[in-house]
């Protein structure tokens, strides 16, 4: 009986530990999968707040680059390229924020519609609760965030031309060249931010900005 109480004890103490072990894994797994939405939730809505940043800095940036560097193609004076920039970068301004308005009201209002299907679909509190803690997105601050940047990004070529008053060519080239500079860096801080290859993003606006006025100057020269 000795000899079996004591081969009893260890198996006991075993089974203690084996249970010990489990719930840590158990709970090494669950804060895993914690950390793991938190991180997916937490670039979700990075990525909304990016996609009107980015979007707005760089059409604003390009709009009017594009813009002045096609009056300046026709029109020597510096007054005729910076009223241009500033008419552009008011309707843009306005464009860009009436349109990620409506664009992000109407994303909210799909998001409303398909919980409200799943909540009467199944019929259950637990799946209403959840809906109501996620976090639905802001037409107002959307709006907002596009036309701050598109300003931001249209003053680059303004202040540039503003600048240089007599020299024509000059005054293209120092406009192109501010746009050049603002889009690698727009691309270096996207990427950065969306934690992408920088080389490859700061190419890729880079290129863009430059097909867009190669383009609208070419275009209006012809014309």
């Amino acid at each position: 009986m000795a000899a079996l109480g004591t081969c009893e004890q260890p198996s006991l103490s075993n089974k203690k530990m084996v249970i010990h072990v489990t719930n840590d894994t158990e709970r090494s797994d669950i804060t895993q999968g914690t950390m793991n939405d938190d991180d997916e939730f937490d670039c979700s809505q990075r990525a909304q707040l990016l996609r009107a940043v980015v979007l707005g800095a760089n059409d604003g940036l390009v709009s009017i680059a594009s813009l002045m560097m096609g009056v300046g193609a026709v029109k020597d004076d510096t007054k005729s390229m910076v009223l241009t920039g500033i008419a552009g970068l008011v309707a843009g301004a306005c464009s860009m924020a009436i349109g990620e308005f409506v664009s992000v009201y109407t994303q909210k209002d799909v998001e409303l519609a398909q919980r409200a299907r799943r909540v009467r679909k199944n019929a259950g509190h637990e799946e209403e609760t959840t809906n109501q803690r996620l976090k639905l997105p802001n037409p107002v601050q959307a709006a907002i965030a596009s036309a701050f940047a598109f300003t931001i990004g249209g003053v680059v070529p303004l202040l540039a031309a503003a600048f240089i008053r007599r020299q024509h060519t000059l005054r293209l080239a120092v406009v192109a060249a501010a746009a050049s500079l603002a889009l690698v860096v727009l691309g270096g801080v996207g990427a950065v931010l969306g934690r992408t290859p920088m080389a490859k993003s700061s190419v890729r606006v880079l290129i863009g900005g430059w097909m867009a006025m190669a383009i609208t100057f070419g275009l209006t020269k012809l014309i």
